[in-house]
């Protein structure tokens, strides 16, 4: 069955993960973003498997995991990932992560950095300026309220534009219907507003600054893919914008998308990782 419970010092979630391919490459541990689940990538995960070992997990709260009533949060969800790695006998991935996703594998590769070879942050949900946070108190307090779910949509439409086809509006939509409203407002809070978030900046900057590993980021918005290529400390770390592309590029452009990572990870084992690795 593809399920693992795991304990941890937020107790213990039972998780849903697929465990495709048996490729010569390192493993991917792939990760979605708030209010959807694994199945995000199933654009990719076959094209990825021909040459990796290919992890999908529904982190906690979301899809087919177990839905605590509290501790909903990216470092829990990133705690949860190392004792799913070692309950699978996984020493270190290339950890890829969408969205909320992009700071889960971030918190991953910064406070377990012997678990993590590399890290893809897919338009992560981090260096958000002050100016859109400010709006963020009236969002959570919507989250908690009766009409969470609207609220969730809502911000939902910010998340697609004019490239983004309709299948993908419609799934990304039934995904938040079905979704527990106290894990939205949790993970949403804990992204961008309580004490040690690292969502907006300047508290982006100092912790995204500890990442030591190389880093691929794929982003929409030129001006935060300029912003973070200043941060990123390893020689093989790269930055690429796909402008005009939504919040969820990777699904609108798949082909694109897997061509750009396995490339990028091949790079990384070819020319930039140490010995031991």
């Amino acid at each position: 069955m593809p399920y693992t419970t795991v304990e941890t010092d937020q107790g213990a979630v039972r998780l849903f993960h697929t465990d495709d391919g048996a490729g010569g490459g390192p493993p991917l541990l792939l990760v979605h973003g708030w209010g959807a689940d694994s199945h995000q990538w199933s654009w990719h995960i076959d094209a990825l498997a021909a040459e990796h070992r290919v992890i999908a997990v529904d982190l906690r709260g979301h899809g087919y995991s177990s839905v605590p009533a509290e501790g909903n949060t990216p470092h829990a969800m990133a705690a949860d990932l190392v004792a799913l790695l070692d309950a699978l006998g996984v020493p270190e991935v290339f950890a890829v992560g969408h969205s909320m996703g992009g700071q889960v594998v971030s918190i991953l590769a910064v406070e377990h950095p012997d678990r993590v070879a590399g890290v893809v942050a897919v338009d992560p949900g981090y260096g958000i300026g002050p100016e859109v946070a400010r709006g963020f108190s009236r969002t959570i307090e919507g989250l908690r309220g009766e009409r969470a779910t609207e609220v969730a949509l809502r911000l939902d439409r910010w998340c697609t534009n004019a490239a983004t086809p309709a299948v993908i509006r419609r799934w990304h939509r039934r995904r938040l219907d079905g979704m527990p409203a106290h894990v939205l407002a949790q993970a949403f809070e804990a992204m961008f507003a309580l004490p040690g978030s690292m969502g907006v900046r300047p508290a982006s900057d100092e912790y995204l600054a500890r990442r030591r590993c190389p880093v691929l980021s794929i982003w929409a918005d030129p001006v935060r893919a300029v912003w973070e290529a200043g941060l990123l400390k390893h020689p093989g770390s790269k930055v690429v914008c796909w402008e005009g592309s939504s919040h969820r590029l990777h699904e609108e452009r798949p082909a694109e998308f897997v061509e750009v990572v396995s490339g990028w990870v091949r790079e990384i084992l070819a020319e930039h990782l140490t010995p031991e690795h």
